[in-house]
């Protein structure tokens, strides 16, 4: 999908990772690995255990050598999607009073996830959506490779010293990190390695990213 670059006057931008960082979804991420599982005849807890730190790609190999990886996905595909639809979703606290402060033109998403299903989440929670969201279809490389914020910045019209990437996961982090950028960790009680800057919380954040934003 062709994306225009959206132009703006700001000197300082913000790129959000959306799992985890804005959307809880752990307890649906749980549920649909369960579900996965339970086709296939495994155990639920090893799997999901398993998908926390490993791509999908790399979670099928490890459970189901046997099975055909593209089948697996698209179940995969299937079962997150149905979770969109019914599911039930949470945005953190302090996501809402964030993004709705937030000029528009000075920040964005960078997600592993796919935009539909973003879309989808944001809709569930009222949450706005920017102009600007690379998603695991407008790339060939995902976290951790830099790529995706790199081509979030460029979209922006933003230098990548002047964005802050806000995460809550070590390949998130590494990244931001590895794209010059400034990294912040949110949502985790102890700090994820690689980290500029560690909140326990989103909300805890809120003052210090609307800051970071206005150049102070």
């Amino acid at each position: 999908m062709t994306r225009e670059r959206v132009q703006s006057d700001f000197g300082k931008y913000v790129l959000f990772d959306v799992d985890g960082t804005l959307i809880d979804a752990t307890d649906n991420q749980r549920r649909v690995w369960k579900t996965w599982a339970g086709r296939y005849g495994l155990d639920p807890d090893a799997v999901h255990e398993l998908a926390l730190r490993t791509r999908p790609m790399e979670t099928f190999a490890e459970v189901a050598p046997d099975r055909d990886p593209q089948e697996c996905l698209a179940v995969l595909h299937e079962l997150e999607d149905e979770d969109v639809r019914s599911g039930v979703y949470g945005a953190f606290d302090g996501a809402s009073e964030l993004l709705s402060a937030l000029p528009p033109g000075c920040w964005g998403l960078v997600t592993s996830n796919y935009e539909h299903r973003v879309r989808g989440r944001f809709a569930r929670t009222g949450l706005p959506v920017p102009g600007v969201v690379v998603d695991a279809a407008a790339v060939d490389e995902g976290k951790p490779s830099p790529v995706p914020y790199l081509l979030a910045a460029g979209r922006l019209g933003a230098e990548p010293e002047d964005c802050l990437v806000v995460e809550d996961a070590p390949s998130g982090v590494e990244s931001g990190r590895r794209a010059g950028m400034t990294v912040w960790g949110v949502n985790t009680p102890g700090g994820v390695d690689g980290v500029h800057r560690h909140f326990t919380s989103l909300r805890e954040a809120v003052p210090d990213i609307l800051a970071f934003v206005a150049g102070g």
